[in-house]
């Protein structure tokens, strides 16, 4: 018979052995865990206590999607290559990946750790030398979470995830917002760049007729450096809208990937309507974003989100920090067979099982867990104030956003009777010109208003669909 009395301890019954095992599990599933609350928030009166219209009933319960809010073909398949292909895009899903491998991990570690163990051992001295051979399964420090220090830590970890899932969110909101933004731009100056065009061939039929009517006495000197300078002033119109347009089609290849079919990469105007009297075709790109959403809707915004799960995190970890005060309670665990010699490692009489639970209470460390309590309990504070901070961002950006959208109505209405005043202006100038009854000065001075003024409306047309790009982005569409 093998010699192993003085390995292990005499052999209990293994129902006394599986609930020595089970004890300590089920005192430390025990352990408390106060749950996130969200604190009051200063939000603004009339979003925080003011009662829904009703109008407000009919309005949607979650921000719109992109899918529903975007019309046009062209402008949907890049907002899907940008989301499958952007950099920020993907590196936010790696780094989702990596919090959430970082929150299983911690998850894992309030578990015990089953291993299969082997070793061998040597000794000598005076009187004798021998050998030892172990195998078996083994349980090496595993905590028990009596004060919920590793539940803390795991909660933690789980707040940190869902923060990132919420930024992930946010990256794409801001993704399609950006490339809807940035395609704008380009049809945009596609749009300034055909009006500077139309401008500029009509300026030169000008200049001719002038420096005509000059050779033939019925024309100036100085009428004729008038159309010189409006034609120099439509060139240089043209020249800075070519050069806008290639920024902004820079600016969309970044954020959509590699423009591979040459209508994109080109995109051409957009229809008569960019140039149509109401523009109702134009804004239709875009369904209009609902307005009076309450601030439970607002609240869910993903970077609201991600800074309310931050603070969570913040919160779970003063409870580590707190933890760390009370005594720290770790169990190691050994079944198998031990001999003095290898061949009788698993024969009978070999097998006998070890349990040595240990308890390690800080007593003296330099300061070492207040410091640490301190420092948790000042990154919540940070986290409290960055979700505030969050919170009155997202109201303000809906303010300014809604607010644009009423006062910049009402400048393209106006604007829009401006020009149609100029084009008047202009048409009659031109009749009048050839009944002799106006100067050419007179004809010049008036296209020269209603190029400008045209030129305004369309920028302002555009500005209109930026504003609904805001707003999406403002409310937290997805």
């Amino acid at each position: 018979m093998n010699k192993t009395s003085n390995i292990y301890t005499p052999r209990l019954h293994s129902t006394r052995l599986a609930l020595a095992l089970a004890l300590p599990l089920a005192l430390g599933a025990c352990a408390p865990l106060q749950p996130h609350q969200r604190p009051d928030l200063p939000l603004p009166p009339d979003w925080a206590t003011a009662e829904p219209s009703a109008s407000a009933a009919t309005l949607p319960s979650a921000p719109l999607p992109w899918v529903d809010w975007v019309q046009h073909p062209e402008l949907r398949a890049l907002i899907q290559q940008a989301l499958e292909h952007n950099l920020d895009a993907r590196i936010a899903q790696r780094q989702m990946a990596q919090l959430q491998a970082q929150w299983q991990q911690r998850r894992a570690a309030q578990g015990p750790t089953l291993a299969a163990a082997a070793d061998a051992q040597r000794t000598g001295g005076d009187s004798a030398t021998g050998n030892l051979y172990r195998a078996g399964l083994l349980v090496s420090s595993w905590e028990i979470d009596f004060f919920g220090r590793l539940q803390s830590l795991s909660e933690a970890a789980r707040a940190q995830y869902l923060a990132s899932a919420e930024a992930e969110r946010w990256v794409r909101v801001s993704l399609v917002s950006g490339v809807v933004a940035a395609w704008l731009e380009v049809q945009s100056a596609h749009a300034l760049l055909e009006v500077s065009q139309r401008t500029l061939a009509n300026h030169e039929a000008s200049l001719r007729l002038v420096q005509l009517r000059l050779q033939h006495g019925t024309a100036s000197a100085l009428q004729r450096q008038h159309s010189e300078a409006l034609v120099q002033a439509a060139r240089v119109a043209q020249a800075r809208q070519q050069r806008q347009l290639q920024l902004a089609l820079h600016q969309l290849q970044q954020l959509a990937g590699p423009l591979h079919d040459p209508s994109t990469s080109t995109p051409a105007p957009l229809p008569s309507d960019t140039r149509s009297a109401n523009g109702k075709q134009t804004l239709a790109l875009l369904q209009p974003v609902a307005v009076g959403l309450p601030s439970e809707v607002l609240l869910q915004r993903p970077d609201v989100r991600a800074a309310e799960n931050r603070l969570a995190a913040a919160q779970a970890q003063i409870g580590a920090a707190r933890a760390a005060f009370f005594p720290r309670i770790a169990l190691t665990a050994q079944l198998g067979s031990a001999s003095t010699e290898l061949a009788g490692l698993f024969a009978s009489g070999s097998w006998g099982w070890t349990l040595a639970p240990q308890a390690l209470l800080p007593l003296f460390d330099y300061g070492a867990n207040r410091a640490r309590l301190a420092a948790s309990q000042a990154e919540r504070d940070i986290a409290l104030l960055q979700y505030e901070q969050a919170i009155q961002s997202a109201f303000k950006e809906v303010r300014d956003a809604l607010a644009s959208q009423t006062f910049m109505q009402a400048e393209y209405t106006a604007q829009q009777a401006l020009w149609q005043a100029e084009s008047q202006r202009a048409h009659l100038s031109a009749r009048l010109l050839a009944l002799g009854s106006a100067s050419q000065l007179e004809l010049l001075d008036a296209q020269r208003s209603a190029f400008a003024a045209e030129q305004q409306l369309v920028q302002l047309r555009f500005a209109l669909l930026q504003n609904r790009v805001a707003l999406y982005r403002a409310t937290g569409g997805h």
